[in-house]
């Protein structure tokens, strides 16, 4: 692999990093019914539909989006001047100061490197941060909604292969949640450099 796809390869694990766990497969989404009697007591809920639909999981996934985007700016700004450098370098005779020259320019690559994976680390720990923010305060919601429908049993929408849902909740606790955090907005995370390390 060439230094030049390792370094795209690199700056594109930032946006998969901020996005991770924020889309939601259409499939998850659009469980179908097999019909039957509606169970009380008994409800359905899908988190990661709350998070996909909720005001602020939309304003969290739009805001991971622009710090990953931010987060890639500054790698191509210093990847662009080197990967120039390393095509002149390739255009010129082999001796001592060429190869010198590479070495330090080697040097520069996996530095390079190593701030693309610490600046992917700092994304991913910003998703966390602000997915448990939700989280927190989708609990209330939940809890409202739950007592309201008179449910004794809460299951998660997405491992239910089939029957009636029609005591699906989602909907009503994204409602909830948006009447009680309708956006979110957060900086970036800031790691110790030491926790960007690659493991060997």
């Amino acid at each position: 692999m060439t230094t030049r796809s390792i370094l795209a390869a690199l700056t594109q694990t930032l946006v998969l990093a901020a996005v991770a766990g924020a889309a939601v497969p259409a499939a998850a989404q659009q469980a179908q019914p097999l019909g039957g009697p509606v169970i009380p007591g008994v409800c359905l809920l899908s988190r990661e539909a709350v998070f996909a639909n909720a005001a602020a999981g939309k304003a969290a996934s739009a805001r991971l989006q622009e710090l990953a985007a931010a987060a890639q700016t500054e790698i191509e700004a210093e990847r662009q001047p080197l990967e120039a450098e390393l095509r002149a370098l390739e255009s010129q005779p082999d001796n001592t100061a060429r190869r010198q020259r590479a070495e330090a320019l080697a040097g520069q690559w996996q530095t390079l490197q190593q701030k693309a994976a610490h600046a992917g680390q700092e994304v991913e720990a910003t998703r966390v941060k602000a997915m448990e923010r939700i989280a927190n305060e989708a609990q209330p919601a939940i809890a409202q909604v739950y007592a309201t429908k008179s449910c004794g049993l809460l299951l998660d929408r997405n491992s239910a292969l089939g029957g009636n849902f029609a005591n699906d909740l989602t909907a009503e606790v994204v409602q909830a949640l948006d009447s009680r955090l309708s956006t979110i907005t957060f900086e970036r995370e800031r790691l110790p450099q030491a926790a960007a390390q690659p493991a060997r």
